[in-house]
C-alpha cells in the first residue's frame, strides 16, 4: 500500500535523523501503549510458555568437505553472529541445526572454502548489546557478520532513536575493521498469535517502523538489510513444526527457513553470489528507490534486501531492493513461500513472500 508505505518511510526518516544527531523526543511507544503491550506480551508469555533451555554452542569450522582441492588450500573465512535468541538459535537442541551453523555451512559450501563460526548472539539482546558483543568478535577479524536484533527493542519498549544509533555504531565499527555487514531487520511481532487486535496491529506496525529505521541507519554505515518481518507468519500458522516447544520461537525447520532467506546476501557481500548488472543511475520502477522508501517497502516486504546503490553521484542516498533466489542449505530441503495475510495483516502486500525467523512473544 503506497498510502502505509510512505507513511513508514517519513517515521522511518525521523527516526533515524533523531539517532544521526542524538535526538532523545521520539519513542518506540506512547506511555499508555507501553503499559499494554507489556501487559498483553506477559499474557502471551503466561499463554505460550517460557523455553528454559540455551542455545547449542555452534562455534567451529564448517565446510571442510567442500574445499577447492585443486586450489593452494586457503583460511577459513570467518562468520560472526551477533544479535539476540534469533542468531543464538534458541529452541533447537542440536548445534548443526542453529541459523549460525546452517549460514556457516552454507556459505562454505558457495565458496568452496571453510568457514568459521564466531557466534556471539545471545537470549534476550538488545541494540545496547551490540558494542559489548563487538568486544568479542572483532579479535576474530570476521570477513562478515550477521546481526539479528531489534525484536527485543520493541517489547521492552526501549527508545527507538537510541536503539538505531546503537545498531548503526555497530554496523560502522564492523565496516571500518574490513568486516562486510548483513542485518536481519525487526522481525514482525504483530504475527504473535496470542496477542489480539487491535495490539497485534499496533505491534506490526512498531516492528515495521523499526526495521524500517534500521535498515535506512544500516545502509548508510555500508552494511545491508534482509527483512525478516512476518515471513514465517502464514506458515507459523498453518504448520506446527515451524514451531519450538514454546510455540513462539522457531523450530530446526523455522531457523533453516530463515537461514535460506539470508544466505544469498551474506554470499553476495563477499562477491560470491551473480550479481545482476549494476544501475549507473536510480531508474524508475521500483528496484532503485530513495533508502527512506526502500526501507519501507522492504519492511512491508519479508526477504527484501535493501543495499546502497554503487552509483557515481548516488552515494547512499538511493538504495537498491533485491529478492534474491533462495537456495537450499547442505541437507535441507528448499522453503516453501507464503504471501501475508489480508485478513489479518492491514499492511499485507500482495508481493509478499516469506521464509523468515522470529515469532516470538517474550525475550528474542
Amino acid at each position: 500500500m503506497p498510502g502505509a508505505r510512505d507513511s513508514r518511510a517519513r517515521v522511518a526518516r525521523r527516526i533515524a535523523t533523531a539517532a544521526a544527531y542524538g535526538g532523545g523526543g521520539l519513542g518506540l511507544l506512547g506511555v499508555g501503549l507501553v503499559g499494554l503491550l507489556l501487559t498483553e506480551s506477559k499474557l502471551a508469555i503466561q499463554a505460550i510458555g517460557v523455553l528454559e533451555t540455551v542455545p547449542p554452542k555452534a562455534d567451529g569450522v564448517y565446510g571442510e568437505a567442500f574445499a577447492d582441492r585443486s586450489a593452494a588450500p586457503q583460511p577459513p573465512l570467518v562468520l560472526a553472529v551477533l544479535g539476540d535468541s534469533t542468531g543464538a538459535g534458541l529452541g533447537v537442541a542440536r548445534a548443526r541445526e542453529t541459523p549460525g551453523a546452517l549460514l556457516a555451512a552454507g556459505l562454505a559450501s558457495v565458496a568452496e572454502r571453510p568457514v568459521r563460526l564466531v557466534n556471539v548472539a545471545r537470549s534476550g539482546g538488545r541494540s545496547a548489546d551490540l558494542s559489548g558483543q563487538l568486544e568479542q568478535v572483532l579479535p576474530h577479524r570476521p570477513d562478515v557478520a550477521v546481526i539479528m536484533i531489534g525484536a527485543n527493542d520493541v517489547t521492552r519498549h526501549s527508545p527507538a532513536q537510541v536503539a538505531v544509533r546503537q545498531l548503526g555504531e555497530a554496523v560502522a565499527a564492523l565496516r571500518a575493521n574490513g568486516c562486510e555487514v548483513v542485518v536481519g531487520t525487526c522481525p514482525d511481532l504483530g504475527t504473535i498469535k496470542p496477542v489480539r487486535p487491535p495490539l497485534r496491529w499496533v505491534a506490526r506496525r512498531l516492528s515495521r517502523q523499526l526495521a524500517a529505521a534500521q535498515t535506512i541507519a544500516v545502509v548508510e554505515a555500508g552494511g545491508r538489510t534482509v527483512s525478516l518481518g512476518s515471513l514465517l507468519g502464514p506458515e507459523f500458522a498453518a504448520r506446527p513444526e515451524m514451531f519450538a516447544a514454546d510455540r513462539y520461537h522457531p523450530s530446526a525447520q523455522g531457523y533453516a527457513t530463515a537461514s535460506m532467506a539470508v544466505l544469498p546476501s551474506v554470499c553476495a557481500t563477499l562477491g560470491l553470489w551473480p550479481e545482476e548488472e549494476r544501475p549507473s543511475a536510480p531508474v524508475p520502477g521500483g528496484t532503485v528507490l530513495p533508502v527512506a522508501v526502500a526501507a519501507a517497502t522492504a519492511a512491508g516486504r519479508a526477504g527484501t534486501e535493501v543495499a546502497a546503490v554503487e552509483a557515481e553521484g548516488a552515494g547512499r542516498r538511493w538504495a537498491l531492493l533485491r529478492h534474491r533466489l533462495r537456495i537450499g542449505l547442505p541437507g535441507q530441503e528448499g522453503g516453501k513461500e507464503a504471501g501475508g495475510d489480508p485478513d489479518t495483516d492491514p499492511d499485507a502486500d500482495p508481493g509478499n513472500t516469506s521464509a523468515s525467523s522470529h515469532a516470538g512473544a517474550g525475550d528474542a
